[in-house]
């Protein structure tokens, strides 16, 4: 298998502008890149200036990277039954959407957000803001729900879940909805991929279809199966183990799907992700 025909890379820094990511991308050899579009822990919003969005595809089309995504910020809740919070949180996605769309970017990744009342009513608003925000900005960046590791009120920690929202979202705009499978995330909500890596994929098939699967996260965890606790660990050095990872990188159905890691940084975040990807390379080359 060519190297280059893996779609693999990391969440990168944006810091000094999003034109600075492609380069911290093809630091580390991604053919895949994840980036915030505006700080994450902020609700401050930002329009994508047309400068910046030409600096950025220029900058990205000098790299080896063919898949783009965005991270949407952590603050936003479209399920929330506050309704000035659900109406911050789609205010917020829908700028989201708009500076994917006129940075190019293919996908936004997105958690689907905390019901605090009931799980049915959360499910239900989450997916009539998807429909909204979609119709609301037109295009071809995917919304990718993220799986959760399922602590306290998070939605989306099975994949019953998630194809309950896609299901609920308008029919015209339901081929722009997909999911993000992260590693850490679904072992921590009780689907082994260490002991069970096939009947976790077949279950992913008869609920959503793996033509859902957009984007994968690969992390390992620090935590023990079924923990419910989101805490990524380096790749291969957590309960996960190399296992699922190997068979990951050698699944000819996900060979398609563009993975990215999110893994700790540690001191120096080009080295770190460079050992992390030189590693996952090694198992999709070695078999």
């Amino acid at each position: 298998m060519n190297i280059d025909d893996i779609l693999l890379g990391a969440h990168v820094s944006s810091a000094g502008g999003v034109p600075e990511a492609p380069a911290r991308a093809a630091a580390i050899e991604a053919t895949a890149l994840q980036l915030f579009t505006k700080m994450a822990n902020r609700w401050a919003e930002r329009d994508c200036l047309d400068d910046e969005c030409v600096s950025f595809r220029a900058r990205l089309a000098e790299t080896k990277v063919r898949a783009t995504m965005a991270h949407d910020s952590y603050l936003i809740n479209l399920a929330s039954p506050d309704p000035v919070l659900r109406a911050r949180s789609l205010a917020s996605f829908v700028s989201e959407l708009r500076r994917c769309e006129a940075l190019g970017l293919q996908y936004l990744v997105s958690h689907p957000g905390n019901f605090m009342d009931e799980r049915d009513a959360g499910l239900a608003r989450n997916a009539d803001a998807i429909s909204d925000a979609l119709a609301q900005v037109p295009g071809n960046t995917v919304l990718c729900l993220e799986i959760t590791a399922g602590s306290g009120t998070a939605l989306g920690a099975t994949f019953e879940e998630l194809a309950a929202i896609i299901d609920r979202v308008e029919a015209t705009h339901r081929d722009r909805v997909g999911i993000c499978l992260d590693t850490c995330h679904a072992y921590s909500a009780g689907y082994d991929l260490v002991n069970d890596y096939d009947g976790v994929m077949a279950k992913l098939q008869d609920t959503l279809g793996l033509e859902r699967l957009r984007v994968m996260h690969l992390n390992d965890s620090k935590t023990p199966f079924a923990s419910r606790r989101d805490r990524h660990e380096l790749i291969a050095e957590g309960s996960l183990g190399e296992g699922p990872f190997r068979r990951i990188m050698t699944d000819e159905r996900l060979a398609r799907v563009p993975k990215v890691i999110e893994t700790p940084k540690l001191d120096d975040a080009t080295v770190t992700d460079s050992r992390m990807l030189a590693r996952l390379r090694g198992y999709a080359t070695s078999g």
